[in-house]
């Protein structure tokens, strides 16, 4: 009898040994593969800041410029040229009798003007490499005033991410401010006031919510609400910050909502009995002893939260408007990093320097939103732990 109840001790330490191995090598892949795709997001930026120009001298003697991309890639052809036309002609004749005609036609005005002249052109045709710095400065002056362009389709692309992260922190801003006194109200209610049985039916429901295809979201708010909070707001654009933070605002509720009601229900039950005991009643319990008590849990579903749609792309893609813009108005359309890095990397030219800005731009985003996850995971929610478990 002692011989089996050995072997089945020692057939179950093997299988524990086993299973711990296994799980341990599982993490350990899991964190090398997202160590891997943070090595490859970092090392294809690194496109961006190559040489723009090569030249090739074709059968005539006459030099031809090429673009940087179709030089490494091996696109370039010498009987067929790979550079974008120019608008006004090179011939100088040909630009004095365009000028003629136009002056002739309309009066100069030197303000209009100035709207088509860009200070910083970085273009296929510039022999400088560009640098990071040129990423956030590339703007234009109109009447005055700066205006940052993300304009990477052009003869002379402008990449300027100022717009794109502006545009992200904007629309998460209204998503967060509309889900988190929703969701805080509701955790409290779970917690405080629901009976037992709707508080096993709410806790489910919202966490079915989070499972919701964000696609479907984007579709029911570009269908149904961009047309009624056109005629509620009165608004001259469809498709705008707001909308697209109030879709944002459905993705982050059963997120903050989880987390918060999670970081209630840890708080111990004794502090609530004793408030309950000196005479107050549940609300100046739940809003003066439960929730000041789960604070770092509360603060760390804001931080998630918000990371959360900060990166979200497919809502941000289909109802914020997609204008690179810098503008307070919560009815103008917006940008966000994550939008265009989804619409333009399908299309971008294989390591060319638009497909190494929009590296970039993810690159951005991934230190955002990691700086953000990592303050709520590792600070917040362990002070929390730690609070109630009393070291």
């Amino acid at each position: 009898m002692k011989k089996i109840q050995i072997r089945l001790k020692n057939r179950d330490s093997l299988i524990e040994y086993i299973t711990e191995r296994f799980i341990q090598i599982i993490a350990l892949t899991s964190l090398a593969f997202i160590l891997g795709i943070f090595y490859f997001v970092f090392q294809e930026s690194f496109w961006a800041f190559k040489e723009v120009k090569k030249s090739q001298k074709d059968n005539n003697g006459k030099s031809n410029i090429i673009s940087d991309e179709s030089y490494i890639n091996g696109y370039y052809n010498e009987y067929e040229e790979l550079r974008p036309e120019k608008y006004p002609p090179e011939n100088p004749k040909e630009n004095k009798n365009i000028i003629n005609d136009t002056l002739s036609t309309k009066s100069f005005n030197p303000l209009e003007e100035a709207k088509n002249i860009s200070l910083h052109r970085y273009s296929m045709g510039t022999e400088k490499p560009i640098k990071f710095v040129d990423l956030i400065k590339a703007n234009d002056i109109i009447e005055g005033e700066y205006v940052y362009i993300w304009q990477p389709i052009s003869t002379e692309p402008k990449y300027n991410i100022l717009p794109l992260i502006f545009g992200s922190f904007k629309v998460s801003a209204i998503g967060i401010i509309i889900a988190f006194p929703i969701s805080i109200m509701a955790a409290l209610f779970t917690i405080a006031f629901a009976p037992k049985w709707l508080r096993e039916i709410i806790k489910p429901v919202v966490e079915i919510l989070a499972g919701f295809p964000t696609v479907v979201i984007g579709f029911f708010c570009l269908t149904l609400l961009s047309g009624y909070f056109e005629e509620l707001f009165n608004t001259q654009l469809r498709l705008n910050a707001f909308l697209g933070g109030v879709g944002l605002s459905i993705v982050i509720i059963p997120i903050v909502y989880t987390l918060v009601e999670d970081s209630l229900y840890i708080v111990p039950r004794h502090l609530s009995e004793a408030s309950l005991a000196l005479g107050a009643n549940k609300w100046q319990t739940a809003y003066k002893v439960l929730l000041p008590a789960a604070l770092p849990g509360v603060f760390a579903a804001f931080l998630l939260g918000f990371g959360r749609a900060f990166g979200e792309t497919m809502i941000a893609l289909m109802i914020t408007g997609n204008a690179a813009v810098i503008t307070l108005d919560l009815f103008d359309s917006v940008r966000t990093m994550a939008a265009t890095i989804g619409s333009e990397m399908a299309e971008v030219e294989y390591r060319s320097i638009h497909y190494g800005v929009l590296f970039i731009v993810g690159s951005v985003l991934f230190i955002i939103t990691f700086s953000l996850n990592a303050l709520a995971e590792f600070i917040f929610r362990k002070k929390l732990i730690k609070k109630f478990r009393g070291y």
